[in-house]
């Protein structure tokens, strides 16, 4: 595989060289720097309110470190020679060392950048842009990542690695260094690019359809990424319905019980109008009146109990099951407290609901 090193000419190799012959000088001293920036971000990220899934540092290799140094730009002058892109790479490179955090949602990116850059004792962030920013501005696809260039302040193990890199010169402990912040998703697809894009073994080999392929997983990749925030949102909201300082100690009215139903219910939903009003005065005549009441009685359990109790012909609408939820949950009791009395003529709703709590009873006797 061609190299950036073959297209260089002998001036341009003899400062690479020079170059990369101080970085495997310093690289030990640098690979400690790389250790304590990463133990120091692991135990900020360990106590924080978002936990990234893990961890990783990595010191730029030397093959890599050669590699990176012998790109070039074009030349300053029309017809000149093309110029190294790095012709002082340690002072302009920030990624010989490299932090990955690497998250499950994307919200995640943002609460832990917005955590390290909190911690300026430590870190000073000189840098934060979104790698997908582009892309969705041009209506293109790829991959998310959240890069931060951090900068340490006044820290030892780097003064360690200045002193070796110059003893001649004050060790002030300032270093500069990347973050990148992405999902385990946008990670997996970014390191199998890479292998395929930039670390390929044979140039040659590369087809336009591949560009198409990276394109539509970018896309599908969106689309789970979504799909996932879209469901933690919800398990977040269902969560809070259980905490009684919070959510679940909402009071029951009509709105909150439609609000609730559709959450933990969406697939059984009222097809006519929105007046929930009577859900609430059902509840309410059992003394339910929290949130946390209501999402308690539709436990998923129950449901599945009551459905093969009553063997519904067709799928009940919310009126139906939580008349049979209530009816399952109290037998008679939801029977006087809800239905006409005994000595009222007719009684359709008091015969209606006397035949299902036979059924319901019918199946419990032959369930045991």
């Amino acid at each position: 595989m061609a190299s950036n090193w073959d297209s260089l000419d002998q001036a341009q190799r003899d400062a690479v060289d020079a170059n990369v012959a101080l970085y495997e000088r310093v690289r030990p001293a640098l690979k400690r720097v790389t250790r304590d920036v990463l133990l120091t971000l692991r135990d900020m990220l360990n106590d924080a309110e978002v936990t990234p899934l893990f961890v990783t540092g990595r010191t730029k290799t030397v093959e890599s470190f050669r590699e990176k140094i012998s790109r070039t730009d074009d030349p300053l002058e029309p017809g000149g020679p093309r110029v190294l892109k790095f012709p002082d790479p340690f002072r302009t490179l920030n990624d010989m060392v490299g932090i990955r955090v690497i998250t499950k949602l994307p919200a995640e990116n943002a609460a832990v950048a917005n955590i390290i850059k909190r911690q300026r004792q430590l870190f000073d962030c000189r840098g934060d842009r979104e790698k997908d920013i582009g892309s969705i501005e041009s209506g293109t696809y790829g991959y998310s990542s959240r890069h931060l260039i951090l900068r340490t302040i006044q820290n030892e193990t780097v003064k360690e690695y200045q002193h070796v890199f110059n003893p001649d010169m004050p060790a002030n402990g300032s270093y500069f260094f990347e973050c990148q912040i992405r999902t385990v998703f946008a990670h997996a697809w970014s390191e199998i690019e890479h292998d395929i894009r930039f670390k390929a073994e044979d140039p040659r080999a590369w087809t336009p359809h591949f560009d198409r392929q990276f394109t539509a997983t970018a896309a599908m990749l969106e689309t789970v990424e979504s799909a996932f925030a879209d469901l933690h949102e919800r398990y977040e909201e269902v969560r809070g319905y259980w905490d009684l300082e919070g959510d679940g100690g909402m009071p029951l009215t009509p709105n909150r019980v439609r609000d609730v139903w559709r959450t933990l219910l969406p697939h059984v939903d009222r097809k006519v109008d929105d007046d929930w009003g009577w859900a609430a005065e059902l509840l309410a005549a059992h003394g339910l009146t929290k949130t946390v009441e209501l999402a308690g009685l539709l436990s998923a359990n129950r449901i599945t109990e009551v459905r093969k109790a009553l063997d519904h012909r067709y799928s009940p609408g919310p009126d139906r099951l939580l008349d049979d939820l209530l009816l399952w949950q109290y037998g008679t009791e939801h029977i006087d407290l809800t239905a006409e009395a005994p000595d009222v003529v007719p009684h359709p709703r008091r015969d209606s609901l006397q035949r299902r709590l036979k059924q319901i009873e019918r199946y419990r006797q032959t369930a045991l």
